[in-house]
């Protein structure tokens, strides 16, 4: 495999290159307001001409100061081999504040230690491989329940379908409409409240002043938290309790000990639950929101696609057993999260003033590890926005190759931190496989099943807590025996 990797021609320094005491160069913005204004009015557009000054760039906004990180050597560096000199700092904590303080994606230390070890258990490849069933059944009915003709919000449907997949694997629930509606309408309310929230976007508005965003957001995490509750409460005893001699995450939680005999706390247990709710469907529904409209756009890419799922499935939907066959639709779906990744970027802070690209960073700076910028950065990636999944294979010279015989290549000449949709890490993904087989299991089914034709032409993605791709409205074509 091989892809020609550009160097900028502006001198942009790199780790080795540049070496001084010097702070990281960066736009200087508005007097008192920095890059606010920029930042507000267009995140990723930002992202892109920030990395016109360099592999690490400092700015100032929304009251912060940032240093953004370009280079895959520095991102390795900040969540792997120095992992402990960083922590999630101020800027990230703040989410979780709104989010799910106590939740194993916002804690630091030995308590997220504890949490981590506690939550694997659910995480392990033998628990994992259990789900795929479950994983592929659900996307089954999701493009039955389709008519030919239709026009679907696409991503409405997609984020039922892996809130399904969620609550019915891990949490072993059949959540009935209104439950369902309750974790939906938390997740919107979250999204749309906690980003400006954060970024401070209403701060010159008084304490004392609700607005209508705020309001429902209250609301909606209030109903969140009581079906938690409920939920909680029906594992750990009542009429429920036999339940909790299961193994799913729910039953663990609401029945766990730390190794000093310590149990989790109510609001632990609720805030992890809150956490995978929020992250663990989300996300993945962007992921496999984007793929779809993105194949619908590329009838060489969808047929490439469809001789795969012929030759390996035939006239039946994936199994966990063909996951290792089905190359190309593990790499239609890594191209998507490279254009797209769900997280645009991670944040650390580095816990004493440090060296970063040759520049030194001061203590308490908000480093923003842009996931968006590096994904289309020409020094890894040729042609970086254009849709290749090929660019994954292990030989791109016989693309198209129709035996089934492709993998996903195992060495590329590009770094490894050129590609991070899932973190990096000690702090990596939890879900991170989990995530991948649903991916990959879905795209396989669904698309046996249907085709799409695009409404929405164009992606309008902005930021919020995580990438939001906008509307993506498709229209259903039946295929009406599968390939």
């Amino acid at each position: 495999m091989s892809e020609t990797h550009s160097r900028r021609s502006d001198g942009a320094a790199s780790e080795t290159e540049h070496l001084s005491n010097d702070q990281p160069p960066g736009p200087r913005g508005l007097p008192f307001l920095g890059s606010t204004l920029s930042v507000a009015r267009d995140p990723l557009g930002f992202v892109e001409s920030a990395r016109e000054y360099g592999d690490v760039v400092a700015y100032e906004a929304f009251g912060t100061e940032f240093a953004a990180v370009f280079d895959p050597a520095i991102v390795e560096t900040i969540l792997v081999s120095s992992a402990d000199e960083f922590r999630k700092g101020e800027f990230e904590t703040g989410f979780g504040e709104l989010i799910a303080p106590d939740g194993v994606a916002f804690t630091e230390g030995e308590r997220w230690r504890r949490q981590r070890q506690l939550l694997q258990s659910s995480f392990t490849p033998d628990r994992i491989r259990s789900y795929a069933d479950d994983m592929a059944a659900e996307a089954s009915a999701l493009a039955d329940q389709w008519d030919d003709g239709e026009t679907v919000a696409l991503g409405d449907d997609l984020s039922r379908y892996t809130l399904r997949v969620l609550t019915r694997t891990l949490f072993d629930l059949e959540l009935d409409e209104g439950r369902a509606a309750t974790v939906r309408r938390a997740t919107r309310a979250l999204s749309t409240y906690a980003a400006p929230q954060q970024f401070a976007v209403q701060s010159v508005l008084p304490s004392w002043l609700s607005t209508p965003t705020e309001r429902e957001y209250e609301a909606a995490m209030a109903d969140l938290e009581s079906l938690v509750t409920e939920l909680v409460a029906a594992r750990r005893g009542g009429a429920g309790a036999a339940d909790a001699a299961g193994d799913d995450l729910l039953s663990v939680l609401a029945r766990a000990e730390y190794s000093d005999g310590s149990r989790l706390s109510s609001e632990e247990v609720r805030d992890q639950l809150v956490t995978f709710l929020f992250a663990g469907h989300e996300t993945t529904a962007t992921a496999l929101t984007v793929t779809c409209w993105l194949l619908a756009g590329e009838p060489d890419v969808r047929n490439d696609l469809e001789r795969e799922l012929a030759t390996v499935l035939g006239d039946r939907d994936p199994q966990f057993a063909d996951l290792p066959d089905l190359a190309y639709t593990e790499a239609v779906v890594r191209e998507a999260m490279r254009l797209y990744p769900p997280v645009v970027a991670l944040y650390r802070e580095p816990l004493e003033a440090t060296m970063l690209g040759g520049y030194r960073v001061p203590a308490g700076t908000t480093l923003q590890l842009s996931t968006y910028g590096i994904h289309r950065d020409d020094r890894w990636w040729a042609d970086p926005g254009a849709f290749r999944p090929e660019r994954w294979l292990a030989d791109e010279s016989e693309n198209g190759n129709e035996d089934g015989g492709r993998t996903i290549a195992s060495d590329t000449d590009r770094p490894e931190y050129a590609y991070f949709p899932f973190g990096g890490g000690p702090r990596h993904c939890l879900g991170m496989r989990f995530a991948m087989m649903e991916l990959k299991l879905a795209l396989a089914t669904i698309a046996r099943g249907v085709e799409f034709e695009r409404v929405t032409e164009r992606l309008e993605p902005s930021v919020e807590i995580t990438l939001d791709p906008g509307d993506v409205d498709v229209r259903v074509r039946k295929r009406s025996a599968g390939l």
